[in-house]
């Protein structure tokens, strides 16, 4: 009677602890699962160009999609998309309004959203601060540049002499910075608009039609390599506060002559900041963003990745979404009375 009772608590708990071993088994591989993984894992994600193909925002994230997916979790793959448009605003309208807001679309637009919902352009139909910054893969320097053929080479000349420059349309820095200049200090910039790119301009500019266009530094020396070293090119002035390494010419603060004025071109330029910056929606669960983020920061870094930016002659500077999200609530906390006077500027 003992030794039944013994094999039968024998069998139970045999029974149970082939139980238990089974269930384990079947949950280990859910314990290990990761929910940003599984997400990504066989996803296409994609990518938006608020510029044409061929641009240097579209060669930037084409550079980018090709190395991206292998640092993220569960290694999508990426398409690119292009929606040019209202200087890049319709782009960033649909990834702010429309696009899916679960990780799926990132996008690569203007880098003075910010400045220019700051100064209520009706196009921009969201607040900045509710983007996902991601980052950005360089710190942008801007500058106005003069083709050889020019009647004007030097900074001091553009108080006396006319250039012709060329436009992308409104609210593109490639517009707003010769309006601005022309109006608060005076330089003799005559606006051809309608252009619709920066690289548009630069064609016109060999061919003859226009002496100038307002650009990044990095824009040019991709899109026309040399061009500022052989001095096709001439850097007028750079937009920053101190000289551009490398770069042998004033910058634009040398010409402005009252406290009021320095303060507008520091509120416009704070879009130099952001660099190039990718951007996702609203509301990115919480994780994904983070994955986002950190796998373009790794992407960064990777050693395939630099040695194919070398070719096309871009220098990595990385700035972390997370910067770049304090970039934004500071430029759009500028004081009022700064934006009124930069409005009445660039009508």
């Amino acid at each position: 009677m003992i030794i039944q009772i013994a094999r039968k608590g024998f069998g139970q708990a045999l029974l149970a602890f082939v139980f238990h071993a089974l269930v384990f088994t079947a949950l280990a591989p859910l314990a290990k699962a990761d929910p940003v993984e599984d997400f990504y894992k066989g996803r296409q994600i994609k990518a938006i160009v608020g510029n044409p193909p061929g641009s240097d925002y579209d060669v930037w994230m084409r550079l980018m999609v090709r190395h991206w997916g292998r640092f993220i979790p569960g290694k999508p793959s990426f398409i690119v998309q292009n929606m040019p448009g209202a200087g890049q605003i319709i782009a960033a309208n649909y990834i702010a309004n429309s696009a899916e807001r679960d990780g799926s679309v990132i996008g690569f637009t203007e880098r003075a959203l910010p400045y220019l919902s700051l100064m209520g352009d009706s196009n921009i139909r969201f607040d900045p601060r509710k983007l996902s910054w991601i980052g950005s893969p360089e710190l942008t320097n801007r500058a106005c540049f003069a083709i050889e053929t020019s009647p004007v080479q030097k900074a001091e000349e553009l108080f006396e002499k006319e250039i012709l420059i060329g436009g992308a349309g409104a609210g593109t820095s490639v517009t707003n910075t010769p309006i601005l200049l022309a109006k608060l200090l005076g330089m003799k910039f005559k606006l051809i608009e309608g252009y619709g790119s920066a690289e548009n301009v630069i064609h016109a500019m060999e061919k003859g039609e226009l002496n100038s266009v307002c650009q990044t530094i990095g824009g040019i020396r991709s899109s026309r390599p040399g061009w500022i070293e052989s001095g096709k090119l001439k850097v007028l002035f750079t937009m920053e506060h101190d000289p551009v390494p490398g770069i042998n010419a004033p910058t634009i603060y040398q010409f402005a002559k009252t406290e009021e004025q320095k303060q507008i071109i520091s509120l416009y330029d704070s879009s130099l900041e952001l660099g190039r910056p990718v951007i996702g929606p609203p509301g990115i669960p919480a994780d994904r963003l983070e994955a986002l983020r950190r796998s373009f920061d790794a992407m960064m870094a990777d050693p395939a990745f630099l040695e194919e930016a070398k070719k096309l002659h871009y220098e990595i500077t990385l700035r972390k979404g997370e910067k770049l999200q304090q970039v934004v609530d500071e430029i759009m906390s500028a004081p009022p009375s700064v934006i009124e006077r930069i409005k009445e500027l660039t009508k």
